[in-house]
């Protein structure tokens, strides 16, 4: 408060600075690789350096609402490139182009090649610009398994795992030689799903029926010499002939600007004290994991399941859920959710702390690109559950094993000698596979909790376990499949979530929504903090988490990204 007058002053003193000028007349944006939902946290001042800052869906969205508002910008051009996205994450910047048009503005994708997902997102535009000897790839959904079991056997190494049924085959990869019938069946389902929301979209964008948008599809690639013709594109222009094309009905050049240049000239709302009641925002992302949350210094070049994922550690995410129940002006809380799951008792304890602030306040999820397995048990504390159609959730299961390594030494000629006392103390070790009577042990012990997790969701989703039952098993949905099931209540992003969550609380439809950091003091009940992991660390937490959790409500790896 005793900062604000001089919040205030420099605020009006901005505003006479960008009245002097305009803004460019159309905003290019270039959208070269896949932005995350929610802003990068932040980080520290070494990792400053290892490269900028990415833009984030929710800051794209912010930049697109101020150019709505903005009478003198007439629209924004998209410069697109082959970057792999999630179908959610496409889904969700289809949305904030919507969004954007309905306020009247142009906008005009512009790409010099169209891939599967660029082209998906070139859609929901205005103006699909294509440059001179570009082409569009083909168009369509695949997906390739690698199976690992039989080239780790040359090297002594084999994974020995239960899984609560064949759908649960987040293992697949280190059990099994070839793809198993059930994987390969929901692999079919859900690439299915995607093929239909692709095709609606390019017919409705394209102006054709669901047979003519197939054809589309089925007849790509496409050449620039043909895509006009074929009704592909509606342009095939260089970039630097934009501005004369976006000018063409005033007969001048239109001025063309990025975003750090348009936003120099543009009004900003009034600051206010922003002390009212607000939503509470919390994420839970990447692979879940006992401990606390972390990400990876520098992302590997290659992009190996769980390794060097982002971790959402379960004293970082309950701690910020002890926060925002305890926070009176929090009436209201959205959870983002983008995790393929990880550690069953990580999973178990975020959601123990969730329904906590479910029962003080409304409580509203929202689903990412994936929200599966462990990602969707933290979700069903939820009164309200949002997906986008293309979010990959369910995987109601759990699965357990371990990497065995015995033989490896044995072929390295390494002698590995082990002291035990207890008749099963060394039931985890990565020596031999399980005994017969460990196999019991282990099967009871990852039926219970599956018995547990088909529990809790029966009882969050108001389903019998008869009826739960037939979609669980770990069986994969996407998020349109996932609504048709009753898994989830509504189609949406984070905006979809902040109205809903607003709207149960009794909120204008304006109230902030908030991100909640965590507390700068432990909330008890205490809980002892392990040591800080180093780059190692990082790179090895998903192979020790395959060994060191009883249990894993983990997803397998699906096709979740178009390039």
């Amino acid at each position: 408060m005793l900062l604000f007058p001089f919040r205030y002053v420099w605020w009006l003193v901005s505003s006479i600075r960008r009245s002097i000028g305009r803004p460019p007349e159309f905003v290019l944006f270039v959208l070269e690789e896949a932005p995350p939902a929610l802003p990068d946290p932040p980080r520290s001042l070494w990792q400053r350096f290892l490269g900028r800052p990415r833009l984030s869906v929710k800051e794209l969205g912010e930049q697109f609402d101020a150019i709505a508002s903005d009478e003198r910008i007439k629209g924004v051009v998209l410069h697109l490139r082959g970057a792999a996205m999630p179908m959610a994450t496409l889904q969700d910047l289809r949305e904030l182009v919507g969004n954007l048009r309905k306020a009247g503005k142009r906008v005009v994708a512009w790409s010099p090649s169209y891939s599967t997902g660029t082209y998906y997102l070139a859609c929901a535009c205005d103006e699909v610009v294509l440059m001179p000897t570009g082409m569009v790839a083909a168009l369509g959904f695949s997906t390739t398994g690698m199976f690992l079991a039989d080239g780790l056997a040359r090297f002594g190494i084999s994974a020995d795992f239960i899984q609560v049924s064949p759908y649960k085959s987040a293992a697949d990869p280190l059990t099994k030689s070839r793809m198993s019938d059930e994987l390969r069946q929901q692999l079919a389902w859900l690439l299915d799903s995607q093929y239909r929301e692709r095709v609606g979209a390019i017919a409705e964008s394209r102006g054709l029926d669901d047979e003519k948008a197939r054809d589309l599809i089925d007849c790509s690639p496409y050449g620039d010499d043909v895509v006009v013709d074929q009704h592909v594109v509606d342009h095939v222009l260089a970039e630097e002939d934009l501005p004369a094309h976006l000018g063409h009905a005033s007969g001048a050049l239109a001025k063309i600007g990025p975003w750090d240049s348009a936003r120099r000239k543009m009004r900003t709302p009034a600051p206010t004290l922003a002390r009212g009641r607000y939503v509470a925002l919390m994420r839970i992302e990447g692979t879940i994991v006992d401990g606390r949350s972390g990400r990876v210094p520098v992302r590997p070049p290659v992009d190996i399941p769980l390794v060097g994922d982002d971790r959402a550690g379960d004293l970082t995410v309950v701690q910020v859920a002890r926060q925002v129940a305890a926070d009176k002006r929090a009436v209201a809380a959205v959870l983002y959710v983008n995790s393929r799951g990880g550690s069953s008792t990580a999973s178990e304890a975020m959601r123990r702390a969730l329904e906590t602030v479910a029962s003080r306040k409304p409580l509203v999820v929202v689903m990412g690109p994936v929200a599966g397995s462990g990602g969707y048990d933290v979700a069903t504390p939820g009164a309200w559950i949002v997906a986008r159609p293309g979010t990959l959730t369910g995987s109601i299961g759990v699965l357990g094993g371990k990497i065995v390594t015995g033989g490896l030494w044995n072929k390295l000629l390494f002698n590995r000698e082990t002291i035990a006392f207890g008749d099963r103390v060394t039931m985890q070790g990565d020596d031999k596979p399980y005994t017969e009577t460990e196999r019991d042990v282990m099967r009871r012990e990852i039926d219970h909790i599956y018995r547990i997790f088909l529990d809790k969701v029966a009882k969050a989703r108001k389903m019998t376990i008869d009826q739960l039952q037939p979609i669980a098993q770990g069986k994969v949905w996407t998020g349109r499949q996932a609504l048709e099931h009753g898994l989830v209540d509504e189609m949406g992003g984070l905006e979809t979530g902040a109205r809903k969550a607003r709207a149960l609380a009794g909120l204008p439809d304006r109230a902030p929504v908030r991100e909640v950091r965590g507390p700068r003091r432990l909330i008890p009940p205490l809980a002892e903090a392990p040591a800080a992991a180093g780059w190692l660390g990082y790179l090895l937490e998903g192979f020790t988490l395959l060994n060191r959790a009883p249990a894993l409500a983990v997803m397998e790896y699906l096709p979740g990204e178009l390039t």
